[in-house]
């Protein structure tokens, strides 16, 4: 015998079939060690790096994006340099001995902090531009000063420098505030 069943009741019971099927085939990783290694260390995949932003989105061709990601810094001079280096002399017509400045300035791609200088020298780049202390403050564009030593004077090169092309003339909408979390809540 058959009972009839609502369109309503079939839909929540499918719903609900579907969804506590989802929910038991959910995992946080596939090795079945829940993220957690040797000695109850958490492990995290390492997705993309930007510590100096423009290394991969500019300088490498698309193909070695993933080897970029995956790699590690102390490998970046000897995988990278070389590509870093063509497109300053070819795209922005630099000379090689300037590249080579800005492909050390930018290598490896991290965020590199001189804990013996000034924290008040603080700034994207500062450890390669003043011999500052370096890392990142919250209102450093970092676009604007990657391109400002790739296509301008920076590094003190005056030679075939592109003024146009310093700036992605994308302003800061956002104030900065002077308590934690520093910036503005959205509108």
């Amino acid at each position: 015998m058959f009972t009839r069943i609502s369109t309503r009741t079939l839909r929540f019971t499918v719903g609900m079939a579907l969804t506590l099927g989802a929910i038991t085939a959910c995992g946080d990783d596939d090795n079945d060690n829940n993220g957690v290694g040797p000695g109850g260390a958490r492990i995290y995949n390492q997705i993309e790096r930007l510590g100096a932003p423009l290394v991969a989105e500019v300088f490498l061709d698309k193909r070695d994006h993933d080897f970029h990601d995956a790699g590690i810094p102390s490998t970046d001079r000897t995988n990278f340099k070389a590509k870093v280096v063509k497109f300053i002399t070819t795209v922005a017509g630099r000379d090689a001995a300037y590249a080579g400045a800005v492909a050390d300035a930018l290598l490896p791609d991290v965020i590199t902090v001189q804990t013996d200088k000034a924290p008040t020298t603080a700034g994207y780049l500062q450890h390669a531009l003043t011999n500052g202390y370096g890392g990142r403050k919250l209102a450093d564009d970092v676009v604007d000063l990657s391109l400002m030593v790739v296509f301008g004077n920076a590094l003190g090169n005056n030679n075939n420098v592109s003024p146009g092309l310093v700036s992605d003339n994308v302003p800061s909408d956002s104030p900065f505030q002077s308590a934690f979390p520093f910036l503005a809540p959205r509108n």
